[in-house]
Parts: structure tokens; sequence; C-alpha cells
């Protein structure tokens, strides 16, 4: 809950500190709140799981509940305001990243080692089912909880993650014996940087650089990118030359579990996509075409994305139970052709749709990613050797972690990419066909289409925002001024641009989700094996000694 419950409550989180959304300067501070977040969870989780696997899974855990636990107290105290405030917001939400990569690098393990394979899938499946309806449920919290105050949505962490900590220090015991080992720094180092600097540069591509409606040109965020994948090759270089790296890439000779994670990596980002997008869709256009003021939009979001919830909620547990009998395969492949199945159906529908055709496709996609989610994570952790799967959770949840912070690059370049070319127009023309002054209109249309994209990311209507900051709206007749900051007039103006893009977002996702269906029937019937891949491993195939 809390990776998402900040999404929906940043409208009243920037006002709360006294940030004005629409400022080109502060898109920087959102979407280092979205992003600060997945980046420590993405880059952290696999240290943190072979931590686990060397002095203890149950230890790091319950650290882990305990740092997430000091990390929200910090947040609702937030003492700062503008400026200040956001960035005191963004560094305590990575220290609470810390303490969730903790939890979540370790849980996966924790179940593993205390379930036999034939109860494994349900087990994996609760977990997997209630982490992902979290991630949805956050956004009606979120809603909820800003709509009382901006800090209650970091106060309602603290009694769970107190109460979690005194919970998990007296009930969880360690089955597993801890397995002593060196720290592989310079792996650690390379990776860190590496997944850091990639991250870094895609958050900056998506804001405007010069005349463009992107930063893609912009020489350091190419040099980041570059950067980036250049210290991950070398991070691999360097993982098959230690004695004990952090990154068993040996484990990907293992087949269910190479097609396990590069399934998940790619459904993350199409889910990631999914999740934005229909934010956007439901807060920009479809609730005000509806009658709902902007203010209430991001409440009203969280509650039209319920059926997506709710297909996870059936699925997972009833698909994890399932895939203990019949294998992963079936019910992972499955649940990804529904998933594409879902994403080729909304792009069928209209900007204004039938709700019920869209809760349906919701519901059709929260089915099929329950049916894949636990299935898949049973397989990629029942395919490991015991002493690796904190590790193996960790990389687990770095491939899903960084597929959702790439789905925001993706996606979003895609959406702004689509508004640059027509936007700006309309926007234009449609001001000064309401009596906006020409170099008013000119003004607010040359505002960047991220911008605009984030107003209604944020449940503010940008059209009464930007006029009322000009002082444009008190030269125009009541009539005009109620039309323009009306609730039709921006959505209707944004209608036809954003739908061209999210033909194309939902395309790209559909494509993704059939190749992680083909990668997942790939996985084949894998069973354990009795040795460490490791040591399965030649010295020549390793680079180093065998133990």
């Amino acid at each position: 809950m809390d990776a998402s419950i900040v999404i929906i409550s940043l409208p009243a989180i920037f006002r709360g500190i006294g940030l004005d959304p629409l400022a080109a300067g502060n898109i920087g501070y959102l979407l280092w709140m979205i992003l600060g977040y997945l980046l420590v969870s993405a880059v952290l989780v696999v240290v943190l799981g072979r931590l686990g696997d060397m002095f203890g899974r149950v230890r790091i855990y319950n650290l882990g509940f305990l740092i997430f636990a000091c990390a929200s107290v910090a947040l609702s105290l937030d003492p700062f305001r503008s400026g200040a405030g956001a960035l005191w917001l963004i560094l305590w939400r990575m220290v609470q990243a810390f303490g969730g990569s903790m939890l979540t690098a370790n849980s996966a393990a924790i179940l593993t080692d205390a379930f036999p394979a034939r109860q494994r899938g349900m087990a994996l499946g609760v977990n997997q089912m209630t982490a992902l309806a979290g991630q949805f449920l956050g956004l009606l919290a979120g809603g909820l909880l800003a709509a009382v105050d901006w800090r209650a949505v970091f106060w309602v962490s603290v009694p769970i993650s107190v109460t979690g900590t005194i919970w998990s220090w007296l009930s969880l015991r360690e089955t597993a014996s801890g397995r002593r080992g060196r720290i592989d720094w310079f792996g650690n180092l390379t990776f860190a940087a590496g997944a850091g600097v990639l991250l870094a540069g895609i958050t900056y591509g998506i804001q405007p650089y010069g005349g463009s409606a992107t930063g893609w040109g912009n020489p350091w965020v190419l040099a980041g990118l570059c950067g980036g994948v250049l210290l991950l090759l070398l991070f691999c270089v360097i993982e098959t030359r230690v004695a004990e790296p952090m990154f068993e890439l040996s484990l990907f000779k293992v087949r269910a579990f190479a097609a396990g994670n590069l399934a998940a990596l790619l459904t993350a980002i199409a889910r990631g996509g999914l999740q934005f997008m229909l934010i956007i869709w439901l807060q920009g256009i479809w609730l005000p075409l509806h009658g709902y003021d902007f203010e209430e939009t991001p409440l009203w979001a969280g509650i039209f994305m319920l059926p997506l919830t709710l297909g996870f909620l059936i699925a997972g547990p009833v698909s994890g139970h399932l895939s203990d009998r019949f294998g992963a395969r079936l019910f992972s492949t499955t649940g990804l052709l529904l998933v594409a199945a879902s994403f080729l159906g909304l792009l069928t529908l209209p900007v204004n749709f039938d709700y019920g055709a869209f809760a349906a496709l919701l519901l059709l996609n929260g089915l099929g990613q329950g049916m894949f989610s636990a299935p898949n994570t049973s397989s990629i952790m029942g395919s490991v050797p015991a002493e690796y799967r904190g590790v193996a959770s960790g990389m687990r949840s770095t491939f899903q972690n960084s597929g959702t912070a790439l789905s925001i690059g993706v996606f979003f370049t895609l959406m702004v990419s689509g508004l640059a070319s027509s936007l700006p127009a309309a926007l234009g023309a449609g001001l000064r066909a309401n009596g906006v002054p020409a170099a008013a209109a000119d003004q607010a249309a040359s505002l960047p289409p991220v911008s605009t994209l984030f107003a209604t990311f944020l449940g503010d209507n940008p059209i009464g925002h930007l006029l009322g900051s000009t002082g444009s709206l008190s030269s125009l007749s009541p009539a005009q001024r109620e039309v323009l900051t009306g609730h039709g007039f921006f959505p209707q103006l944004v209608s036809e641009p954003f739908h061209q893009g999210l033909t194309v977002v939902f395309g790209v996702a559909a494509g993704m989700a059939v190749v992680s269906a083909l990668a997942s029937a790939l996985r084949g019937r894998h069973e354990a094996p009795e040795k460490p891949a490791v040591e399965a491993a030649t010295p020549a195939q390793t680079g180093r000694p065998v133990r």
C-alpha cells in the first residue's frame, strides 16, 4: 500500500506543503516522490536478500519493519514547506523504501522455507495477492485519508508497522541456517550505481528539455542512460569473477527461474503503465465528464478501479492452490493471455466509455494478473536451491520493481509525445474561441504537455489553475468563465489526443503481455535441483573455484 498510497495523495500533499503542481521546476519533486521509493526498492532488494541468506532472513525482515516504522513517523512530522518540505518527504520515502525492501526481499524466501512444496503455491499466492492488491488498495486509501489530512497518508503506516515489528519479532523463527560469507562490495556498488543512474536518467527523460516536450535529447540524460548500462555490464562481468557474488547469475541457467523473471519484468512494465494511464483517464477525463469535481476525482478514481483489485483477490489464492497440483505453466500462461485480451478490449473503448464494459475489462485484467503472479512466484522460488532463496527472492523483486519504474518512463514518454503533437494547438484555439486574450491563451498553450498530463494525474483543473494565476479569468464574462472552468471544457479538449496516446500505450502493453505469456509457456516442467546451481556448473562456467 505504501508504494502507491502517495500517488493518489499527491494533490493534498502538494497543497499541504505549499507547492504549485504546474510550476515547471516542481515536476521533478513530483516524479521523485513517486520514483524515489521504486528506485531504492529496485536497487537494494537483491543486496538485502543476499544479506538475509548470510545473516538470517527473519533477522533482516524484522529490522526492515523497524526502519519502516521510524520512516513513517518522520514522514508524518515534515516540519518544512515548499521545496524543503518536498525534499524531506522524498528522502524519508527512500528510507522507508529501504525498510520495505528488507521485507519484500525476504518474505517470499521465509514462506518458501516454511511451507512444503505441496503447499508452497498457496502460501506464495496469498503473499503475492495481498502485495498486488495492496498496490491498488493504496490508491483508494490515499484518496480517503488525503481528504482528512495529507499527513494521515503517512500516519496510517505507523501503527501497522509498529505492530508488525513487535509481532514479527515475537512470532517468526529462523527455519534456515544462515550461510556466512563475504559481502561483494564491488558488485554492490556497480549494481546500485548502474541501476540508480539508469533510472534517474529515465526520470529526467520524461521532463521537458529546451524546446522539446521530453528530455531524451538532454546530454545529461543520454550520459546517464549510457553510463547506467555500462555500469550494469561491468557488474555482470564482476559477478562472474568474484568468489561470492551478490547476484547469482548461474541461477539464470535454470529455465524456470529465467523464464519466470522475464515474464515478471514485462508484466510489471505493462501493469505499471495500466495503473498510471487508468488514473489519468479517470481523473482527467471520464470523471469530470460525468460531473465530478476535479478535487474529488482522486478518491473516485480509486473507487472505480476496485474491480481490478477484486480480480487479484479472487484469482490469487485459487491459482496458487491449483498450481501446487497442476504446475505453474498452465495458470501463468493463461493468466497473461487474459491480461493481453483485457488490454485489447480497453483499446476498443471510447474515451467516454460505459462503466459496465470498463469494469468488466478491469476485472478480467485483475483475474489474469492474479492467475499469473502466484504460480509464477512459486515456480521461481521452487526452482532454486534452499540456500539461495533469499537472493532469488531479491532478484525477483528487483525485476518487478524495475519494471514498474521503467513503465513510468516508457508509457509517460509515449503519452507525452502523443500530446505534444496536437494538444498545444487545440488548447490555444479552444481558449481563444472562448474569449481568452491571445497572449494568455498562447502562454497557457505553451505549458509543457507533461505538466498538463500531471495536472490531470493530480486531480487539478489546469485551465482554471493557469488562467486564474494570470488574471485572465477576471476579464471574461460569467458564462465564459463557467465554460472554461467547468467539468467539460478541458476533458473534451484533451480527449482526442489522449485517446491517440492510449491506443499506443495499450497496444504496447498487450504486446508485452503476449511476449510474457510466451516466456511463461517456455518455463518447462522444472524440479528444484538437489545441489546448488553454482556447484553444478564447472569452474570455467562460473569463473571461480567450485566450493
